[in-house]
C-alpha cells in the first residue's frame, strides 16, 4: 500500500513538474515574441518623419509591429549602431552606401532587408532649359562630397554631355572623365549650396534633399534627373539590419509595412512625388 502511494505521489509530482516546465516555457516564448515585435529603427533627415508616421498607422498595428525611431545623424554611427544591435533596423542609406560600408567593416557586416525609394539627383540650370543647350566650355558645379560628385558625373554621361572610363567606382572623380567634348569646365562646390548659387554657373548638379530644401522640384524643375533604372540602381535606398538578423521575419515586415499604398499616399503628398518608390527584389540591386 505505501509502495502505491509513493508511487502516486510520484507521478503527480512528475505531472506538476512538467506542467510548470510547459508553463514556463510558453511564458518564455511569449515573452520573446512580445519582444521580437518591439523594433528600434535607425535614422536621419525625412526618413524619421516618414517612420515616426509610420509607427502610428493602423497598418504597423495590423502587422503586430511596436516601432520606436531613433535619430542617429552620422551615417557610419548609425551603421555601427546596426551592426552591432543597438539598434535594429536602419533607414537612411542607398545601396552604394550600404556596399561600400561592408566593404570596409567586413567582421561586422549588416544585411540589405528591401528596397523604398529613390530620391532623384538632379541638373539645374536658369540659363538653359535642356542639357543639348549647354555649351562649350559651360562651367557645372558639382559636390566636393566624394561619393555625391561620383553620382552627379555619372548622371551627366547618362545625360550624353560626358564619358567615363569602364573601371569608374563609386568614389570616381573628374579625373575618370574619358571624353569631354564640351570642354565643360567643373566647380565643386558645398552640395548643400547648390540651390543658392544657380545663378552663377550654367548648371548645377543638386541632390534632392537641399533641391526641396531651396524650392526647387526635381520632376519640374531640373533639365535633366535620375531615373529608376540599372544605371541608378546604386543609388537606391534600402533598409538594412545586422547580418545575423537577416532572416528576422519582424524586421522583414517593414519593407512591406513601408509599400502599403496609403503609406506610400502619405510620402508622395509629403514630398511632392519626388521620393520615387522602389518595390524591387534585392536581386535588382546586384
Amino acid at each position: 500500500m505505501k509502495k502505491s502511494a509513493y508511487w502516486l505521489i510520484g507521478i503527480v509530482v512528475v505531472i506538476i513538474v512538467a506542467a510548470f516546465g510547459i508553463h514556463s516555457i510558453s511564458s518564455s516564448h511569449s515573452a520573446s515574441s512580445a519582444k521580437s515585435n518591439k523594433i528600434t529603427i535607425g535614422s536621419e533627415g525625412s526618413d524619421i518623419d516618414i517612420w515616426k508616421h509610420i509607427a502610428k498607422t493602423d497598418d504597423a498595428k495590423k502587422l503586430g509591429l511596436k516601432i520606436t525611431v531613433k535619430n542617429i545623424a552620422d551615417g557610419v554611427q548609425l551603421n555601427k549602431a546596426t551592426a552591432d544591435g543597438d539598434v535594429d533596423v536602419n533607414a537612411f542609406q542607398s545601396w552604394s552606401y550600404y556596399v561600400t560600408y561592408n566593404q570596409q567593416n567586413k567582421s561586422n557586416k549588416l544585411a540589405a532587408l528591401g528596397t523604398t525609394y529613390l530620391e532623384p539627383m538632379g541638373i539645374y540650370s536658369k540659363k538653359y532649359k535642356n542639357v543639348k543647350q549647354i555649351p562649350d566650355g559651360a562651367t557645372i558645379a558639382i559636390a566636393n562630397n566624394p561619393s555625391q560628385a561620383a553620382r552627379g558625373l555619372l548622371l551627366l554621361q547618362k545625360a550624353g554631355l560626358i564619358t567615363l572610363k569602364k573601371n569608374f567606382g563609386m568614389l570616381g572623380t573628374v579625373k575618370d572623365i574619358k571624353s569631354n567634348p564640351k570642354n565643360i569646365k567643373f566647380k565643386e562646390i558645398d552640395d548643400t549650396t547648390g540651390p543658392r548659387i544657380i545663378n552663377d554657373v550654367d548648371a548645377v548638379l543638386i541632390s534632392n534633399t537641399v533641391a526641396l530644401e531651396g524650392h526647387l522640384h526635381v520632376l519640374t524643375d531640373s533639365i535633366f534627373h535620375e531615373k529608376v533604372d540599372q544605371s541608378t540602381k546604386d543609388n537606391i535606398n534600402i533598409l538594412a539590419t545586422s547580418a545575423k538578423n537577416k532572416n528576422n521575419a519582424n524586421y522583414k515586415k517593414l519593407v512591406k509595412l513601408y509599400h502599403k499604398k496609403d503609406i506610400q499616399k502619405y510620402i508622395k503628398d509629403k514630398y511632392y512625388g519626388t521620393k520615387i518608390e522602389v518595390n524591387k527584389p534585392l536581386s535588382y540591386l546586384k
